[in-house]
């Protein structure tokens, strides 16, 4: 009896230190675990009254800045740079504005770099023409893709092409001109699972339907209207894409081979002429020059700045 008279009282002081409190201290141990018995008993943990913060669903256009074409026509010195020109042999590039040469000048100190270099002779001549898009208001010319006859070409082989068509005539007219391959809707599942490739794709406007599914598999190559790849005159635009140049608009630049550092400098700057004439011609002569500055490089130099205004339409030298 006595062992567990001295278990009771040493488990009572813990029960009365648990339950009893300071302003209830007449509430016995038994009354208390009665009470909170009937009480409900939360077993989770209550929610965060914290709100959670709305997210604005407004918006905000960026502004961006344009920057401010600055005249340096009557200053002593470009905006931002140093000086017109250095006065020493050493300097540092980028406190002078670039020096822009004449086409001829800037063919002839490629061909001096490529010596210089011992690079290869054959090496290809880039040019790459940066655009002025905007026409009135917020109309842009949109980027295009154009084809066009070099005067002098410098590709060995000819180009590659496909020709659709559901004519049998058109067809044989085709192999005649020098298509690679001429059908119909029957081609397509070949080309999709690569068993024709070629160079250029063209096609009659009643052919168009069918060929939709490859829309995806050519891409840019498939025909369309605006690059002159559809249409009825077949021997026509076999003749333009056979040994045609094609050059596209990415963003707004322009970036394409013209020929190659081992031909003749007057053959090179024809095919510059040639370039530079036809993507004059995207936009019209009211809305000022297409063209804001011409860069030309071979694979192993610098870019040079050329001046194209000898290229350019008399409309286009005027604005």
């Amino acid at each position: 009896m006595a062992a567990p008279s001295r278990s009771a009282l040493r488990v009572f002081p813990r029960c009365q230190s648990l339950f009893f409190t300071c302003r209830a201290p007449s509430v016995s141990c038994s009354s208390l675990v009665a009470y909170r018995q009937q009480q409900p008993v939360r077993s989770y943990a209550a929610a965060s009254t914290k709100q959670k913060e709305k997210k604005d669903e407004t918006v905000q256009e960026k502004v961006v800045k344009e920057r401010k074409k600055v005249d340096d026509t009557n200053r002593h010195k470009p905006f931002g740079l140093t000086a017109w020109a250095p006065v020493d042999d050493v300097y540092m590039v980028r406190y002078y504005p670039k020096p822009v040469y004449e086409t001829s000048v800037a063919i002839e100190m490629l061909k001096n770099f490529q010596k210089l270099d011992f690079s290869p002779e054959n090496q290809p001549v880039y040019i790459n023409l940066r655009l002025d898009m905007k026409l009135e208001k917020k109309k842009k010319v949109d980027p295009f893709v154009s084809t066009i006859h070099l005067p002098h070409s410098f590709k060995s082989d000819i180009n590659k092409i496909v020709v659709f068509t559901e004519n049998p005539d058109q067809a044989r007219i085709a192999m005649e001109n020098g298509a690679a391959v001429a059908g119909g809707a029957e081609l397509v599942e070949k080309i999709l699972a690569d068993e024709i490739t070629a160079d250029f794709y063209l096609a009659e406007p009643d052919i168009i339907q069918k060929l939709l599914p490859l829309k995806n598999k050519l891409r840019k190559k498939f025909p369309k209207s605006k690059r002159g790849s559809v249409g009825m005159n077949i021997p026509k635009m076999l003749a333009l894409f056979k040994s045609g140049h094609e050059y596209m608009v990415e963003d707004i630049y322009v970036n394409t081979q013209v020929a190659t550092l081992d031909m003749p400098k007057e053959y090179i700057l024809e095919n510059i002429h040639a370039i530079v004439k036809d993507v004059a011609s995207h936009k019209p002569a009211e809305f000022g020059p297409l063209i804001e500055r011409a860069i030309v490089c071979s694979r192993s130099s610098e870019g040079l700045h050329i001046k194209i205004e000898e290229f350019l339409p008399q409309e286009e030298k005027k604005a």
